[in-house]
């Protein structure tokens, strides 16, 4: 799929931008589009027509007494209302074409972008926006694009309608020329303060739904707290704020439909005044005043349409810029432009700003006195945050991202469980045996919550892995990063949550789950730092002591001092 990228500063788009990608989302169905503005030019344009051939036939047939004339229209008739039928239905199917192409590509890109920002969405987007665009936001933009088809045909309708009353009368056509601009320039003092206020109600509606997704995840830690009432107030607080914008946007969205039956109606009731005193003053025929009343019923359906597209683009227009602002977001990190390669197998990994350096096949534990230096320290070995780090001596950061992530893997406890067979969740890409995810779980000490689960590893996981404990989803995520297997392996405290007992046969399995490859475990556990093959004690983000758990215990009181803390919690 090609990526749309808008032109200028990765910062917040203008209108400009936002148009581009209306255009972008049309031109990627240009048949069905081009067909779809076609056939609603046809299918007004037989509207058009009837009128006109309704006049001929009263003129023709029924006051010069024409019965082969009067048949001749009644067919003309006839051929102008199958055409208007079979336009019309293909039409609207090129519509809904339309509608579902330019809705669902704009969550292709959505997902792409969200794909491309990887661990840096949280940071940048909050949860809501992308919810927003995915719900409320899509069924704007494919509006957007269904309507041009009917734009289109009631703007040539118009401009026919206008063509022949010029033709017919002068006075009559001049009303129409000059009154429908006018009408619009009417109801484009409406469009710009609505433009505005759906912006604003945009804007609460994501930040509101962030709050709610804050909430729901981490409702059973308010409770805990006493925290669930105060939320709630606040939450009701921001409700009632997103109701009055709603409101404000409603009140012009009023405006605007009353706007779109009253302006038509009083232009017509004007076009039919005029027509029928013509009429009578002998200026114009019977027919032709036949046609004008046509014409007066049939400029109400162009006319609503201008209105409704001016409505639908613009809400339309304001759902763009949102979309546009996600896709315009860069990636922290992004792939050399000459990316170098690496030897292939284990290869020591070194972070030069620390000075800790992973022997290859090795069990290593690393405890810090600050829980933070060793999450910055096992980012920048994951190349989630910038730093000097190599691999076989090649610098990560001149290495593609792709090979970065398939060879070094960082598994901490911002991992999220996702719904669907439990199965899939711990082998994602169906490349492990049954033996293997099973012997990942005997590692994790996590086959009492596969067997607890109705249908065992065929069972079905909630959203978050609501069902499960804490420590539960710990030892999930846990054997997840075991059944990947990859070259390296970095874990951040994977058994804080569990209890002394799980985490010991963790502590025993873990080595012999991890045997000759490459294996980090940032802890402060005693049971963890003894059970590893070599322990790195870190300092205010630096290395000072190295050994066995025992030797580092005698030897270095700093570190003695941080794992007693562990102890005595």
């Amino acid at each position: 799929m090609r990526r749309f990228s808008p032109a200028g500063d990765p910062g917040t788009p203008d209108a400009r931008s936002a148009t581009r990608y209306l255009v972008w989302l049309a031109g990627r169905h240009p048949v069905y589009f081009g067909g779809g503005i076609t056939l609603g030019v046809i299918w007004m344009l037989a509207q058009a027509l009837v009128p006109a051939a309704i006049g001929r036939a009263v003129e023709a047939g029924l006051a010069q007494r024409g019965p082969d004339a009067l048949l001749r229209w009644a067919l003309v008739l006839l051929g102008l209302g199958l055409v208007q039928a079979g336009a019309g239905i293909l039409r609207h199917r090129c519509a809904v074409h339309n509608w579902l192409g330019a809705a669902y590509r704009t969550v292709q890109v959505t997902v792409d972008a969200t794909n491309r920002l990887g661990a840096a969405l949280p940071r940048r987007v909050a949860a809501g926006e992308v919810v927003s665009i995915g719900t409320s936001d899509i069924e704007h933009i494919g509006s957007a694009v269904d309507i041009t088809a009917r734009g289109t045909g009631a703007v040539v309708g118009i401009v026919a309608v206008s063509v022949i009353l010029l033709d017919a009368s002068l006075p009559l056509g001049l009303v129409v020329v000059l009154g429908v601009p006018l009408l619009m320039a009417l109801v484009s003092l409406l469009i710009r303060p609505l433009h505005h206020k759906q912006a604003a109600y945009r804007e609460s509606t994501g930040r509101l739904t962030a709050r709610a997704a804050d909430i729901v995840s981490g409702l059973r830690v308010l409770r805990g707290l006493g925290g669930e009432p105060v939320l709630a107030a606040r939450y009701r607080e921001r409700s009632q704020a997103l109701r009055a914008d709603g409101l404000r946007v409603a009140r012009v969205e009023s405006l605007l439909q009353a706007a779109q039956i009253l302006l038509p109606g009083v232009f017509v009731v004007l076009v039919t005044w005029l027509g029928a005193r013509y009429a009578l003053r002998g200026e114009i025929t019977a027919g032709q005043l036949v046609s004008f009343y046509g014409y007066t019923a049939f400029l109400v359906s162009p006319l609503r349409n201008l209105t409704e597209a001016a409505d639908k683009l613009t809400r339309g227009h304001v759902a763009a810029r949102r979309v546009v602002r996600l896709l315009r977001l860069a990636p922290e990190f992004t792939d050399p432009a000459r990316p170098l390669p690496v030897p292939a197998g284990p290869g020591e990994l070194v972070d030069v700003r620390s000075g800790l350096a992973l022997r290859p096949g090795r069990l290593t534990a690393l405890a810090a006195t600050a829980p933070q230096d060793a999450a910055e320290i096992a980012d920048r070995l994951g190349r989630y945050a910038d730093g000097d780090v190599t691999l076989h001596g090649v610098p990560l950061r001149d290495v593609a991202l792709a090979t970065v992530r398939e060879r070094i893997l960082v598994a901490d406890n911002d991992a999220q469980l996702f719904s669907g067979v439990l199965r899939a969740e711990l082998d994602p890409h169906d490349r492990a045996d049954r033996a293997t995810v099973e012997a990942a779980l005997v590692a994790a000490s996590a086959t009492d919550v596969v067997e607890a689960l109705p249908g065992g590893l065929d069972g079905a996981v909630a959203e978050r892995g609501r069902e499960f404990s804490g420590g539960q989803r710990q030892r999930l995520r846990l054997a997840r990063a075991l059944v990947a297997d990859p070259e390296t392996l970095i874990l951040v405290e994977p058994t804080s949550a569990v209890d002394a007992h799980t985490e010991a046969r963790v502590a025993d399995r873990l080595g012999a789950a991890r045997r000759g490859r490459t294996t980090l475990v940032c802890t402060t556990s005693p049971l963890m730092l003894g059970r590893a093959e070599h322990v790195v004690f870190v300092e205010d983000g630096k290395v000072v002591a190295e050994g066995r758990h025992e030797e580092l215990l005698a030897t270095e009181p700093r570190y003695a001092a941080t794992v007693s803390r562990e102890e005595d919690r």
